[in-house]
């Protein structure tokens, strides 16, 4: 279900109210080109992408765009939620987020501000567009539109630093909530064997021992695009959901990866991993925008593994060989993992924009967590502590 919600102030304080709008278009009724000027290389607030992800049931997409008093615009993607709690992703749920961390929560009904996949949420701007200006614009016109009322929150899921800081000096009282670590690994120019001498010693060992291992195992990479694996994409993405414990019917899966095989065309790539002749027993789905490759979902048939490092093979050293690639965006999750092996990790956010949040006069409650949060993480490992960067890290921990 698609949809959009637009908003197109000629001053701070004329912002027009489209809540009566038909929500059809997850742009908010820009034209591609006006949305990606905004969107610059934010590849996951992309046209593109959100159209994509638009695909996913469970709420409506749409977009908040705004033309600037002072000249540019900004815009933000956002969804209209009945329900967080029965969100399809349970990444977005800001109910249970937030409950599982002991913190009081919005309401369930609201605007989910940032896109419903990915785990990278951006404020857009122009770049001759003010920054403050645009983050208070912005701000302004999410909380003016969608659904109304004393009952309907507006939360902002997997901000990064930069615009939690702008959200918070443009009026936001609520403190931030340490959701999760992004891990990035950059690769320096003469790729992957420039990034692997410019390692450390234990990781060079680590990352020599895991690619003899894989190719030990007799595995054979093989590089399609989705629409010709998305059959096998959604296999063994279910399979894996279903060993962390996500209710994952491998039918739906196979059906949505078609869908979005429909849309992405020959842009979405898949590493599908096998034996000789045999079925894939794993998968990486990935988009290869300019020089950095987003790794979008890994999957694997477990109880045919050969305990081969499969996952960091496909995950990160199979992509880092691929010709022009200079970034990794590895996303959330396995984040000490993803450290040893050379990432860096930085904070994300969840940010509550609902006026009267419960989260205002809680900021104790919520440092108490991200402290936790953090250190938890930094006593896995001295090479974990050293990935996750103080300046980013510090302002709310």
């Amino acid at each position: 279900m698609t949809g959009y919600v637009s908003a197109v102030p000629a001053s701070h304080s004329q912002i027009r109210h489209p809540n009566g709008h038909v929500f059809t278009d997850p742009l908010g009724g820009v034209p591609d080109d006006v949305w990606d000027r905004a969107a610059g290389d934010r590849f996951y607030s992309s046209a593109f992408w959100l159209r994509l992800v638009a695909l996913e049931p469970g709420a409506v997409s749409g977009g908040v765009h705004v033309d600037l008093p002072g000249g540019g615009s900004a815009a933000v993607p956002v969804a209209d939620v009945e329900d967080a709690s029965e969100l399809a992703n349970p990444h977005l749920r800001w109910t249970e987020l937030l409950t599982e961390r002991g913190l009081p929560t919005p309401p369930a009904r609201g605007l989910l501000v940032g896109q419903r996949r990915g785990y990278l949420a951006h404020l857009l701007a122009t770049p001759d567009a003010d920054r403050a200006e645009a983050t208070s614009t912005l701000l302004e016109a999410v909380r003016a539109v969608g659904p109304s009322g004393h009952d309907v929150a507006r939360v902002a899921l997997y901000l990064t630093t930069p615009d939690v800081l702008a959200l918070r000096a443009a009026g936001v009282e609520a403190p931030p909530v340490a959701l999760a670590a992004d891990a990035w690994i950059d690769i320096p120019d003469g790729g992957f064997d420039a990034w692997l001498a410019a390692g450390s010693k234990h990781q060079r060992s680590r990352v020599r021992s895991e690619v003899r291992k894989f190719e030990a195992a007799g595995y054979r990479v093989e590089h399609r695009t989705l629409p010709d694996a998305y059959a096998e994409v959604g296999r063994l993405s279910a399979q894996t959901e279903r060993r962390y414990g996500i209710e994952a019917d491998p039918a739906a899966y196979v059906e949505a990866f078609r869908k979005h095989a429909e849309l992405a065309g020959d842009r979405a790539h898949v590493l599908l991993c096998s034996v000789g002749d045999e079925e894939p027993v794993g998968s990486c789905l990935y988009m290869h925008e300019g020089d950095t490759v987003y790794i979008r979902a890994v999957g694997f048939d477990y109880d045919e593994l050969r305990d081969a490092a499969e996952y960091f093979n496909l995950h990160c050293y199979v992509p880092a060989r691929l010709p022009g690639v200079r970034r990794i965006h590895c996303g959330i999750g396995t984040a000490d993992g993803k450290a040893f092996r050379g990432a860096e990790l930085s904070p994300l956010w969840l940010l509550d924009l609902t006026e009267g949040s419960p989260l205002i006069g809680r900021d104790d409650d919520v440092l108490a967590h991200n402290r936790a949060m953090r250190a938890a993480l930094a006593a896995k490992s001295p090479v974990v502590e050293r990935a996750m960067p103080a300046a980013e890290w510090d302002l709310f921990c």
